[in-house]
């Protein structure tokens, strides 16, 4: 491990300055690669966030008199200054997440995308000039800052989950306390060395680290936070809602999702086997857009399950580019997947290949779990309907299209979902009609972009988009102006 990554102690970032938590107390962060401590993280409570929102607020004043062009000219220059580390932030993301440096690197460009579209919303803040229905009269609308955002992420993708919420959030004329997953803390702290040497004005973004119930849960019930942004799980999201929904705060909920990926009788399968791969083992299958359902018709069933078997039984496990994906992010996420399979296999599930913790010489130390796949489980069973968050999918035999269709939508959740076809009528039916938030065809279930909007459907979210110009609806308030004038005094 390279120690001059980051420092022995990550600390929080409260106006502009990194300060330990004020109790003094720290916790380890792990290797998931081999279950080493690496560094130590400041461990903080309620005090915490209450000195974060505090700065948070004196500095939003003067940030919500800058001008959104001139806004977007200083998150230019945190873009920037985020390309040239590049290389050090990725090394960052795949330290803490056990990822290979080469998927850091192609995380880490897509933050710096996103950032770059949300530098140029600065001069795009549009709002509407329209008529009215009265004489002499004018109506029009602005964007306006709601205040402080309380911003909380995952830490599957670490820099690019910051970058979806920091960048539109400031953008709008918001300051920001941002909650780090406390899996991946050094991606935040570096992320926020970066801005402060590149001039962002203190208090302007307050990084805190520490427990969702110790450093979260205070932050969504500070009543100076005037909108909550969460990614994670729907359990969680709902608590939130529940929370912030007692004092009206807005609320961005990203949740889970169970996508499924639909194989036709007329798909070109070699295509189709390479994305079912790529979606349900990329990232170690630690997406909420990973596809974990593959529904296949019975007619090309047999054919493309061997060949996943033996594709998948080929992946290479480990933290090298090289490998085609790593370890899950810690053992407790390792050891529920692992209990979800023996579970189901009392009920009847046969793997076809994988179930299990890797073991070997190079896997042992580390929280590695193998490529599954999964065949004989119900629609209703548990782990057809509840997020695993590893490199699981489970293949169901359908006899064709309608069954396949209902099978789709019969889910809890609804963020994502593809199809594979040659049919132009069924592809056109299943994007208009499958109840996600994101559908793709012929390709894999996750690739969202950074200007498109991304959210989901019934247990995936609450109907908000991040990110995309849709963000900007999260971050700002909308005033309506009317202008009466009296014509005599022209």
């Amino acid at each position: 491990m390279n120690n001059e990554l980051f420092p022995p102690n990550i600390l929080n970032w409260i106006n502009g300055k990194q300060v330990p938590s004020l109790s003094g107390t720290l916790f380890n962060k792990l290797d998931p690669d081999n279950g080493k401590v690496i560094f130590s993280v400041a461990r903080s409570g309620e005090p915490d966030i209450r000195s974060a929102v505090n700065a948070a607020k004196e500095a939003q004043k003067l940030w919500a008199e800058i001008p959104p062009v001139k806004r977007g000219f200083i998150l230019n220059d945190i873009v920037s200054a985020l390309s040239r580390e590049r290389d050090t932030m990725a090394q960052i993301v795949a330290a803490e997440t056990g990822k290979s440096f080469k998927d850091a690197l192609g995380e880490t460009d897509g933050a710096i995308q996103c950032g770059l579209f949300y530098v140029g919303e600065g001069q795009r803040l549009y709002g509407r000039t329209t008529t009215s229905g009265a004489l002499n009269k004018y109506a029009m609308t602005i964007r306006q800052p709601i205040g402080i955002a309380g911003l909380i992420i995952a830490a599957n993708t670490p820099i690019a989950n910051v970058a979806w919420k920091v960048f539109p959030a400031l953008i709008c004329g918001n300051a920001a306390v941002l909650k780090s997953a406390e899996d991946t803390p050094a991606t935040a702290w570096f992320f926020g060395k970066i801005v402060h040497e590149a001039g962002l004005p203190p208090g302007v973004l307050n990084i805190i680290h520490g427990f969702g119930e110790e450093a979260g849960a205070p932050l969504v019930v500070n009543p100076e936070v005037g909108v909550i942004s969460f990614t994670g799980s729907t359990a969680v999201g709902r608590q939130i809602a529940v929370t912030a929904g007692q004092r009206l705060a807005k609320v961005s909920l990203e949740l889970g999702g169970k996508n499924p990926l639909i194989v036709c009788d007329d798909a070109d399968i070699d295509n189709a086997a390479r994305w079912i791969l790529l979606s349900a083992f990329s990232n170690a299958g630690q997406r909420c857009a990973a596809g974990s359902r593959i529904i296949i018709f019975d007619s090309v069933y047999d054919k493309l399950r061997n060949i996943l078997i033996e594709r998948t039984s080929k992946l290479k496990v480990g933290n090298t580019n090289d490998d085609d994906f790593g370890p899950v992010i810690n053992e407790k996420q390792l050891n529920s997947m692992l209990h979800l399979i023996h579970t189901s296999r009392e009920k009847g599930a046969v793997v076809l290949t994988g179930g299990e913790r890797l073991t070997g010489e190079r896997h042992k130390s580390g929280f590695y779990m193998a490529p599954t796949l999964i065949e004989n489980v119900k629609p209703e069973d548990e782990i057809s309907t509840k997020e695993l968050f590893g490199p699981i999918a489970c293949l169901y035999r359908v006899k064709d299209y309608p069954e396949a269709f209902s099978m789709a939508n019969n889910s809890p959740y609804g963020l994502t979902a593809c199809i594979h076809t040659r049919n132009i009528n069924r592809a056109i039916h299943f994007t208009q009609k499958i109840q996600t938030g994101v559908v793709v065809v012929n390709a894999g279930t996750y690739g969202s972009e950074p200007h498109m909007p991304f959210g989901g459907f019934k247990n995936s979210g609450n109907g908000s988009r991040e990110p995309g110009t849709e963000a900007l609806d999260v971050y700002s308030e909308l005033k309506d102006i009317y202008f009466n004038i009296d014509p005599t005094q022209i």
